[in-house]
């Protein structure tokens, strides 16, 4: 996407809905991916990321410049966010955090270990779901609630996605969408391995969600 008017306009708009989703003590933020947004990518952090697609890079750039922005509001400046082996991307010390994109936009929450113990953000369009993938997504422990049908199953898709990614530094386990039981009502997510999770999420103008596991 190229620069302009519209891409802030968008930024804002999501943003004033993110804000709301965040718990005390964690920042959240998002950019606009735009044309020359792989060139945000710190030099160690562009020898993490194996990936040579331009698309990927691109929305990776974004993401990186989103976090560091809100590292930068916590007094790390320049932070390097580099990726694990297990794409996980590796914080600093003392800070948890998580990224996410889609097409369009990308998306950072980062918070002190002091505050929270892990965090998982995953952002989608705000758009059903094709049937063929909410049948994989969608098992009979999840509770929809009184959810929009229309999109339903995109926020499942987006809470499992973002639960999975709050429980996995914590865990270390791999789970599928059938091994996290998703209750959107109550707003909090139970993993195979027995991981409570709690998340928040917005529908407009793009499905947002955030996990995050509290200390004890």
């Amino acid at each position: 996407m190229s620069g302009g008017a519209p891409l802030r306009q968008a930024e804002t708009a999501l943003l004033a809905a993110m804000t709301k989703l965040a718990p005390s003590g964690v920042r959240i933020g998002c950019r606009s991916i735009r044309s020359g947004d792989e060139n945000l990518l710190l030099p160690e952090e562009t020898q993490s990321i194996l990936s040579r697609r331009l698309e990927a890079r691109r929305a990776s750039g974004a993401a990186r410049a989103s976090a560091r922005q809100l590292l930068t509001r916590e007094g790390i400046e320049d932070a390097v966010i580099r990726r694990a082996v297990s794409g996980a991307p590796l914080w600093p010390p003392g800070f948890v955090g998580s990224l996410a994109h889609d097409d369009v936009i990308a998306v950072a929450a980062v918070g002190r270990r002091t505050e929270v113990l892990s965090l998982g953000i995953d952002v989608e369009p705000a758009e059903p779901l094709s049937e063929d993938v909410a049948a994989i997504v969608q098992t009979p422990d999840d509770i929809l609630g009184d959810i929009d049908e229309r999109l339903a199953s995109r926020l499942l898709f987006s809470a499992k996605e973002a639960v999975y990614k709050a429980s996995y530094p914590l865990d270390g386990i791999v789970l599928g969408y059938e091994h996290i039981a998703v209750d959107l009502k109550a707003r909090n997510a139970v993993t195979a391995g027995g991981r409570k999770v709690w998340f928040s999420f917005c529908l407009f103008p793009r499905i947002v969600v955030l996990a995050n596991v509290p200390l004890r």
